[in-house]
């Protein structure tokens, strides 16, 4: 025996990590049905620890941005909140005339609710387009750095999510100061 020669390799890549261990057993299936004789003669193996850390790895960085984003989100709501209570001290006079020519107090609430939510998906779209107007910039500086096929995802459910989330954190954050609105007395305002 010629003990420097390799022997054949096979090499056989899958689209996702999932398919693997499935596609493992077929080839020592295939092997065996195919060369009964010599089943000690082959072996087949896998990158699963090698793709057991990336997966892994993926997983903890995902925590990680979203707990990023949830910071994020928490500091952008509270900046809503902040603005309108600033708003509300200072159309403290304008609340006491609408109070004072018929409005209810949830006429009150719902303009400074509106207020939030304008407020609140207007700062979304705009760090959306910039968050995306980055992303894009970046793919040719990743791709000349790292000899890695690299794309940026922009989805609409992305872009639907957003809007969302911005909503509701406006309508979260601006119950407070359209409540505090609300309740203002149309003789002290």
């Amino acid at each position: 025996k010629d003990l420097h020669r390799s022997p054949p390799t096979l090499l056989f890549e899958v689209g996702k990590t999932e398919e693997v261990p499935l596609l493992k057993t077929e080839v020592e299936q295939w092997l065996k049905r195919e060369y009964p004789e010599q089943q000690s003669d082959f072996t087949v193996v896998s990158q699963d620890f090698w793709i057991d850390q990336t997966a892994k790895g993926f997983l903890i960085f995902r925590i990680i941005m979203g707990l990023i984003i949830g910071i994020s989100v928490v500091v952008g709501g509270v900046g809503v909140m902040n603005v309108l209570l600033i708003s509300v001290n200072e159309r403290t006079p304008e609340i006491g005339l609408r109070k004072a020519v018929g409005a209810k107090k949830g006429d009150i609430r719902r303009l400074f609710l509106a207020e939030s939510i304008t407020v609140s998906a207007f700062g979304s779209m705009v760090g959306l387009l910039l968050g995306a107007g980055f992303a894009l910039a970046a793919i040719p500086i990743i791709r000349f750095f790292a000899d890695v096929p690299f794309s940026a995802v922009l989805t609409w459910n992305t872009f639907l999510i957003i809007c969302i989330v911005a909503v509701i954190i406006g309508i979260i954050f601006g119950t407070y100061p359209a409540m505090k609105a609300a309740k203002m007395d149309p003789v002290e305002a």
